[in-house]
C-alpha cells in the first residue's frame, strides 16, 4: 500500500515524526561512508548522490549526509534511524528494480562502538573507508576545528595536549551507550592517523569483501578512477559526474611546520606499516 507524500514545509519534528510514523516502509541503507575525517568523505558522498541509482536522505538535502546513528544518537533507536531514508515505493523504479541509499559519517570509523553497532544493525551493508596521510590529516582537521571555532591551540599544542584531553574517554564511551565526548570527536588529531586498529574493529564485525578501502590521495589526484571502484563495489551502473568537488576544503590553511611533519612521520610510521600488513599491500605514506 502506498503511503501519502508528506506535506511540505513541515519543522524538522515533524518530519522525523512523519519518517518514524513510516519507519517500517524505509529499509535501512545499503551503504555507509565511515571515515575517515577529513579525507574525501563528502566529496565522495556528493559523487554518489548525483548517481540516478542514489538516493539521498529523507527529507532531501545536500547539507546532511548523515544522522550520526551509530556515533552519536545510538540511543534514538532503529525506528528514528529508518525515518531518514527513503520509502520501499520512492526506492523502486519504473521496470521494477531499485534505487539504494546511504549515508556519511567519518566519525563512524573512530567511535570505539560504531563498527559493532553497525554490523549488528545493517549486516549486508558495504562500508567504504577513506583513508589520507596521517599527517596531513592530523592537520587538515585541526586546521577545520581552528576554522569552526572549536579549537584554541595551535597544531603543535594540540598534538602535546592530546593524550591528556583524550585520557579515559574511549573508555566512558565504551561504559556508557549514550555518552558523548566532545574531546574524542573533535580533539583527536593524532589518535584517529591509527587507521590498523581502527580498520580491526570494522573486520571484527564485517567480512572484508563488504569493505572497500581506498586511499584519500587517489580521489584527489584520479577522481572518476576512484569513484568507478566504489560504483563497482556498491553494484552500481559506471556514471561520470558532472564534476567532482573537493568539499570543506580551507584555501587559507597554513603548511605543517617541517620538523613537525619529520616528528609525527615518525609515530606513524609503525601504524603505516601495520595498516600494510593488515590490508596486504605496500606502504602507503
Amino acid at each position: 500500500m502506498g503511503v501519502a507524500a508528506p506535506v511540505k514545509g513541515l519543522a524538522r519534528t515533524g518530519v522525523r515524526t512523519w519518517g518514524a510514523a513510516t519507519s517500517s516502509q524505509r529499509p535501512l541503507p545499503d551503504f555507509l561512508i565511515i571515515g575517515a575525517k577529513r579525507s574525501g568523505t563528502t566529496t565522495l558522498f556528493r559523487s554518489l548522490q548525483s548517481h540516478p541509482d542514489v538516493l539521498g536522505l529523507f527529507p532531501a538535502s545536500q547539507d546532511k549526509k548523515s544522522p550520526h546513528y551509530f556515533d552519536l544518537d545510538y540511543q534514538q533507536g532503529e525506528r528514528w534511524y529508518r525515518s531518514f531514508f527513503p520509502t520501499e515505493r520512492e526506492r523502486r523504479k519504473p521496470d521494477g528494480t531499485e534505487r539504494i541509499s546511504g549515508e556519511a559519517s567519518p566519525y563512524y570509523l573512530f567511535h570505539p562502538l560504531a563498527p559493532a553497532r553497525i554490523a549488528a544493525a545493517v549486516p549486508d551493508a558495504r562500508l567504504v573507508v577513506l583513508l589520507r596521510n596521517p599527517v596531513d590529516r592530523a592537520f587538515s582537521h585541526h586546521w577545520d576545528r581552528v576554522k569552526n571555532g572549536i579549537e584554541d591551540l595551535s597544531f603543535e599544542e594540540a598534538i602535546a595536549a592530546e593524550d591528556e584531553r583524550l585520557a579515559g574517554e574511549q573508555e566512558r564511551l565504551v561504559q556508557d551507550a549514550a555518552y558523548r565526548s566532545h574531546a574524542y570527536e573533535h580533539f583527536s588529531y593524532v589518535r584517529r592517523g591509527r587507521y590498523a586498529e581502527q580498520l580491526e574493529r570494522v573486520f571484527a564485525g564485517t567480512p572484508r569483501g563488504r569493505v572497500l578501502v581506498l586511499r584519500s590521495e587517489d580521489l584527489y589526484a584520479e577522481p572518476q578512477a576512484a569513484f568507478d571502484e566504489a560504483l563497482a563495489f556498491l553494484g552500481l551502473a559506471p556514471h561520470r559526474p558532472e564534476r567532482f568537488e573537493k568539499l570543506h576544503g580551507h584555501a587559507d590553511r597554513p603548511t605543517v611546520d617541517p620538523a613537525t611533519r619529520a616528528r609525527l612521520d615518525e609515530v606513524f610510521a609503525p601504524h603505516n606499516r601495520a595498516l600494510a600488513d593488515l590490508l596486504g599491500t605496500e606502504v602507503w605514506w
